[in-house]
């Protein structure tokens, strides 16, 4: 069974495509950007994904944001911006219904750009045991064929 296949274009039962959070919204990353770069689909993810994504991420919670930041491959120290999206936001379908009941972290995604409009610079991450723990998890989902949904 062809996994990237079945996910090309799916949108999960549940998912809601009419967000309507008021954020703020924060996207955790090791990439090094300004106030006023915007952050687009089309690059690879935070993730090392080998294919490129159609969506950004972004989250209403800073524990998500964290994450992010914290597992993005790459060298250098994770970054979490605060961001706007200049379009609609849909629920993130790896953190939904598919394996959380609801959307619990408030994380969203959008095929449209988002625009960094701060930076949160007092966050303390989690421990090196809990990233070593999730690092962990997403290998053996890998492992299995769950992917990222994109």
């Amino acid at each position: 069974m062809d996994l990237k296949k079945i996910q090309e274009g799916f949108t999960p039962v549940g998912i809601r495509t009419d967000v309507q959070d008021e954020g703020p919204f924060y996207h955790g990353t090791k990439a090094d950007l300004k106030i006023g770069d915007s952050l687009e689909a089309g690059y690879n993810s935070n993730f090392g994904e080998e294919e490129k994504s159609k969506f950004i991420y972004l989250s209403a919670t800073m524990d998500a944001a964290m994450w992010g930041a914290e597992l993005a491959v790459g060298e250098g120290k994770g970054r979490i911006y605060i961001v706007v999206p200049v379009g609609t936001i849909d629920d993130d379908p790896n953190l939904t219904d598919m394996r959380f009941p609801g959307n619990p972290t408030r994380s969203y995604r959008s095929r449209e750009s988002l625009r960094i409009v701060g930076e949160v610079f007092d966050w303390q991450g989690h421990t090196v045991e809990e990233i070593k723990k999730m690092r962990d998890g997403i290998a053996e989902a890998k492992k299995h064929g769950y992917g990222v949904i994109n």
